[in-house]
């Protein structure tokens, strides 16, 4: 008998049995969602927090610095113009320097610019900031969406960017009544209550950035918390799930810069970004225009959108990893965020105008669990670090057209209306698109 069991195991004192090597896998697996995502989705929180707090800030620095809706508009979206520039260079760093000393120091730069913040005394300082804390957070984002791939066979990453990126939702839930109750603090030692905003939800981000050192290993084979079969068997179930589908895999930058698919699918993201970001940098002063409220008041009320955006992007995200499809999924959310956003704009009633916000909210951010499980279906190596940074670049140029044309339209008719209707069309052309993307080999044949 001992005889026969040690000739079941391999070299390395493995089980050679592929039920037990899949059950490490599994282990493997778990222990990666139980410290990894978590984790994450605070880091997530903290950057969508300082990305967004803005739009809080609006309501007491617009009067004060003089700001009108155009200029907060195009300041707002600066951000995303800086984020941009920087997107794929910041992306192709982290593949060579390791993910843990990278996405820290992009943590701790930003956190210093969003403290900075409050040196804003008009449209130009503003301008320059908001440019500049673009320029520090690029990278952060398509960072960990590659980060994840090193952990996450495709069959599971809709639901595992799905809970990263709940953070977003859940941000809006948290900056409302958080931001609201420091705007109340309006005038203490001297400062403004959008000043004190800036400088208490922007140092988070430099003590996460030291605790991403500490806390963060640069993938499976650096992981102190992974057995060694435990990791050998990830590590062959990852490399067996790169070389599944139909497509080509592209490995090279140039390959994926030639990829139609890439394109298409940065036209996607930019069309979700561009309703995404002109509900959630305007949603305040929407707030506000149903009628005089506290800020605080109007902090409470943002977050009732957020909550039902996160319970969507889980479900959504477990629907669509459980079925393997993408495209439909992505798509059908689209089509409810802009039907929320029709409903929004054609009623005048408060109480409906929230739910449809709400509605609007749930659709948007459950597009983001299956589209960003699509690039590592064809993409891989340098191919999907420089691509996942190209998506998310030219997607979020959609973050800076977005809160901008809503300025636009609302100061030339004072009225929401005819930006939410903008921001519906824009939703309908990115659902249509997702349609066209090729579809692959897991999607129609399961074995």
């Amino acid at each position: 008998m001992p005889h026969l069991e040690q000739n079941n195991l391999d070299a390395h004192g493995r089980p050679r049995d592929g039920d037990a090597e899949s059950r490490l896998a599994d282990a493997a697996l778990s222990k990666a969602r139980r410290r990894l995502l978590p984790f994450l989705f605070v880091l997530y929180l903290v950057a969508y927090l300082d990305r967004i707090n803005v739009g809080f800030a609006s309501l007491q620095m617009n009067r004060e610095l003089g700001l009108t809706e155009s200029v907060f508009g195009l300041g707002a979206g600066l951000f995303f113009l800086g984020y941009s520039i920087f997107e794929v260079p910041s992306n192709l760093i982290l593949e060579r320097v390791g993910a843990r000393l990278w996405i820290a120091r992009i943590m701790i730069s930003w956190g210093i610019v969003a403290m900075a913040m409050i040196a804003v005394r008009g449209a130009a300082s503003f301008f320059a900031l908001r440019f500049v804390l673009g320029l520090a957070e690029a990278g952060f984002f398509p960072g960990v969406i590659l980060y994840l791939t090193f952990w996450f066979p495709a069959r599971e990453q809709a639901r595992a960017v799905a809970l990263f990126m709940t953070a977003t939702a859940l941000a809006g839930v948290v900056a409302g009544p958080v931001s609201g109750a420091l705007l109340e603090l309006h005038g203490l030692a001297g400062l403004s209550g959008w000043q004190w905003l800036f400088i208490l939800e922007g140092a988070p981000a430099v003590v996460c950035g030291v605790l991403v050192l500490r806390i963060l290993p640069d993938g499976p084979n650096t992981a102190v918390w992974l057995e060694v079969g435990e990791r050998d068997a990830l590590l062959k179930r990852l490399e067996h799930d790169r070389r599944l589908g139909t497509q080509k895999r592209s490995h090279s930058l140039v390959e994926a810069i030639s990829n139609s698919s890439v394109w298409i699918l940065s036209l996607v993201y930019f069309a979700i970004v561009f309703g995404l970001y002109g509900v959630t940098f305007w949603l305040p002063q929407i707030i506000r225009s149903f009628g005089e409220r506290s800020d605080f008041g109007i902090g409470m009320l943002s977050a009732i959108p957020f909550v039902g955006a996160a319970l969507a992007m889980v479900f959504v995200g477990r629907a669509s990893d459980l079925s393997g499809e993408r495209r439909w999924h992505l798509a059908g959310c689209a089509a409810v965020g802009a039907a929320g956003l029709m409903l929004a704009a054609a009623t005048r009633s408060p109480l409906l105008s929230l739910g449809a916000l709400s509605i609007a909210a749930a659709g948007i951010w459950g597009t983001f669990g299956p589209f960003w499980a699509m690039p590592p279906e064809f993409l891989s190596g340098t191919a999907a670090a420089g691509s996942i940074a190209l998506i998310n670049s030219i997607g979020n140029l959609g973050g800076f057209a977005g809160p901008y044309v809503v300025g636009v339209v609302k100061q030339a008719t004072h009225s929401f209306a005819g930006g939410m209707i903008v921001m519906a069309a824009s939703l309908v052309v990115g659902g249509v698109l997702a349609l066209t993307l090729p579809v692959p080999l897991r999607e129609t044949d399961p074995s």
